[in-house]
């Protein structure tokens, strides 16, 4: 299975091109995404890594996300090798984006109403589904 979940910030905004072939739109752009842990004593990492969108997700992606935006990315890694001008073999590993998610709050002053939990849904203290009802500490069986 190949399958990959990001959320990050936009390092640059998504640049645009067309494939020669057909002349389909595909968006390139990069996030920075925190590793989860921190050493103590030092500053937390990110890892740069490379997005490519194709089609109306690319057009979504290169009209609505811009550089620093949060954004939630759903996708898959592939590689890929070509020769330069110069016969100079290249690499690249890259997620092709299959799905993507405004991440960030609707307003960048407001941390507390974040689209990334209207896209994905949020659900209310004590609302867990019919199945999880909430109890009082007196309830507990220890």
């Amino acid at each position: 299975m190949n399958k990959v979940i990001l959320m990050g910030r936009l390092t640059r905004d998504p640049e645009v091109r067309y494939t020669q072939t057909n002349n389909t739109l595909v968006a390139s752009f990069s996030l920075a995404v925190n590793r989860r842990f921190v050493r103590q004593g030092e500053e937390r990492q990110a890892d740069f890594i490379n997005i490519v969108a194709w089609s109306k997700l690319g057009e979504f992606c290169s009209k609505y996300f811009k550089k620093g935006q949060q954004v939630g990315i759903i996708g898959r890694i592939q590689t890929r090798t070509w020769d330069d001008d110069q016969g100079v073999k290249h690499y690249v590993t890259e997620v092709v984006a299959e799905e993507a998610y405004f991440a960030d709050s609707k307003r960048e002053q407001d941390a507390n109403n974040s689209t990334f939990e209207n896209t994905f849904g949020t659900t209310e203290p004590g609302s867990m589904g019919s199945d999880f009802e909430m109890s009082s500490s007196d309830d507990l069986p220890f």
